[in-house]
C-alpha cells in the first residue's frame, strides 16, 4: 500500500491525508501503552481554562438591602436570607442596618443599629469565608453604579417569580456591569425562601455577639448558676404575653389544632414532667419585660424546681440599660447555654435556639444539649423532645412555626 502511494501523486490532498493517518497509527503502536481496558476513545483534549468565577464570593460586586426590622430572630433570618441572596448573585453583602427598637407599623419610629454593634464583623467574615461575605460601604468605588431590584410582595409575587428574578440577575451580563444591586421593597424577612436549613445554619454559626453583649450574658448565667456550688439550669422561653395569646388562639382556630398556645399552668406541668430531670434545678424564665411584675409566673412550681426571672435574679438593671434588640440577644444567649431548654415550637426565638443547640449536638456527639417543646405533649405528659431537622429543604417550619417536630 505504501509502495503504491509512493508511486502515485504525492502532491494530491488524498495521498497526504493517507500518509498522515499511517504515521499516526505507527506512533500510536510505538508509544501508547497496551494496558487492558485502554481505549483510543479515552483520550480527550482539554483546553486551558481560567479559574471559575464562582469559586469564591466577589469582593468588587455588592448587594444592598433595606433596613432589617421586627424581632431579633426575624432579623437574624432576614439577614441570613440576604446573605444567601448575595451568595446566589456571587456578590458581597453590604453590611445592613438592624433595628434596635420594635415597631410593627411605625417604620419611621424604628431605631436603626449597625450590624457590627451587635455581631462581630471580622469574626463573621472569618467564619463564613468562602461561603458568604460582608462588606462595608467604604469598599464601594462608585456609589452611583447602582441597579435597583424591586422585591415584590403579595399573592402575585410567588416563589417561582422570586427565584426567576434572582436567576435572571445572576446570569444576565448587563446586570453584572453594575457595582451594586440595591434591593428595594418592604419587610425583607418576608422574601421567599430558596435555601435549605443547613445553609441558614451555616450563616447563624458565623454570628458571634460583640464582647460587650456576650459579657452581659456571662453575668446573667453566673447569677443563675450561683457562685459557690454552680447548679444546672433549665431555661424556659415562656410565651404567655397577652398579644401572643391573642395571636396563637387565632392561629389555632385557623390551623384546627390545640398545640400552639400553652397556659402558665400547662407550661409548669410539662416542665415538671421532663424525664430524668434531676432536682434541685434552677428554672430561668425568659419572659417579656412587661411580665416581670406578674408574680404568678413564679408560683406553682414543684419543690426542687427553683424559678427565677430577671427581677428576682437581680439582673433587670442589666437589661434595662439596653434597647430591645440587645435585651433579646442576651436572653437568647442565656437560653442557648442552658443545660435544658424548653420553648414553644411556634416561636421563632425558640426555633432558632433549638437549631443552634442541634448544631452543637452534631458537632459534639458526646455532649447533650436537650431541648423540648412545651406546647406539644410528650411522654408522661411532659414536653415533646425537640431537635431541628437539618435536612429540611427550606426554613419555613422554623420561620412560621409547626407542631410537627423531630425527636
Amino acid at each position: 500500500m505504501i509502495r503504491f502511494m509512493a508511486g502515485g501523486n504525492l502532491n494530491s490532498t488524498a495521498c497526504k491525508c493517507v500518509l498522515l493517518f499511517v504515521a499516526v497509527l505507527i506512533l500510536r503502536t510505538l508509544f501508547l501503552p497496551h494496558s487492558p481496558g485502554f481505549e483510543w476513545s479515552n483520550i480527550v483534549y482539554v483546553r486551558n481554562q481560567s479559574p471559575s468565577v464562582g469559586s469564591g464570593i466577589r469582593q468588587d460586586k455588592f448587594l444592598e438591602v433595606p433596613q432589617i426590622v421586627w424581632g431579633l430572630n426575624n432579623q437574624k433570618i432576614a439577614f441570613a436570607r440576604a446573605c444567601l441572596t448575595a451568595r446566589m448573585l456571587n456578590r458581597t453583602l453590604l453590611m445592613p442596618s438592624l433595628s434596635a427598637s420594635l415597631f410593627y407599623k411605625e417604620i419611621d419610629l424604628l431605631q436603626p443599629i449597625s450590624f457590627d454593634k451587635v455581631f462581630q464583623f471580622d469574626k463573621f467574615n472569618a467564619l463564613c469565608s468562602g461561603f458568604v461575605q460582608l462588606g462595608r460601604y467604604s469598599d464601594l468605588s462608585n456609589a452611583t453604579r447602582v441597579l435597583e431590584m424591586q422585591k415584590g410582595s403579595g399573592r402575585k409575587w410567588t416563589m417561582e417569580r422570586d427565584l426567576d428574578q434572582l436567576e435572571q440577575h445572576s446570569r444576565v451580563s448587563s446586570f453584572d456591569d453594575h457595582e451594586t444591586i440595591r434591593i428595594v421593597g418592604k419587610n425583607p424577612f418576608l422574601w421567599h425562601d430558596h435555601w435549605p436549613v443547613k445553609d441558614y445554619a451555616k450563616v447563624f454559626e458565623c454570628l458571634v455577639l460583640v464582647d460587650e453583649i456576650s459579657q452581659e450574658a456571662d453575668r446573667v448565667v453566673s447569677r443563675i448558676r450561683g457562685s459557690t456550688e454552680p447548679l444546672p439550669y433549665v431555661a424556659v422561653h415562656m410565651r404567655v404575653e397577652i398579644d401572643w395569646m391573642i395571636h396563637c388562639k387565632k392561629l389555632e382556630q385557623r390551623l384546627n389544632t390545640n398545640q400552639i398556645c400553652s397556659s402558665e399552668k400547662e407550661i409548669k406541668e410539662r416542665v415538671r414532667n421532663i424525664a430524668d430531670l434531676k432536682r434541685p434545678v434552677v428554672v430561668y424564665l425568659a419572659v417579656a419585660d412587661k411580665l416581670l411584675k406578674n408574680s404568678s409566673i413564679l408560683e406553682g412550681w414543684e419543690e426542687g424546681l427553683v424559678p427565677f426571672e430577671k427581677k428576682k435574679l437581680g439582673v433587670d438593671e442589666i437589661y434595662r440599660k439596653y434597647p430591645y434588640l440587645i435585651q433579646s440577644a442576651i436572653d437568647y444567649e442565656v437560653c442557648l447555654r442552658a443545660d435544658i431548654f424548653v420553648g414553644n415550637s411556634f416561636s421563632t426565638f425558640s426555633s432558632l435556639v433549638v437549631l443552634e443547640r442541634t448544631q452543637k449536638m452534631i458537632r459534639n456527639v458526646d455532649v447533650r444539649w436537650p431541648s423540648y417543646a412545651y406546647n406539644v405533649p410528650g411522654e408522661l405528659n411532659g414536653p415533646m423532645r425537640w431537635v431541628t431537622n437539618m435536612s429540611d429543604s427550606n426554613l419555613q417550619a422554623i420561620s412560621y412555626g409547626t407542631n410537627h417536630i423531630s425527636s
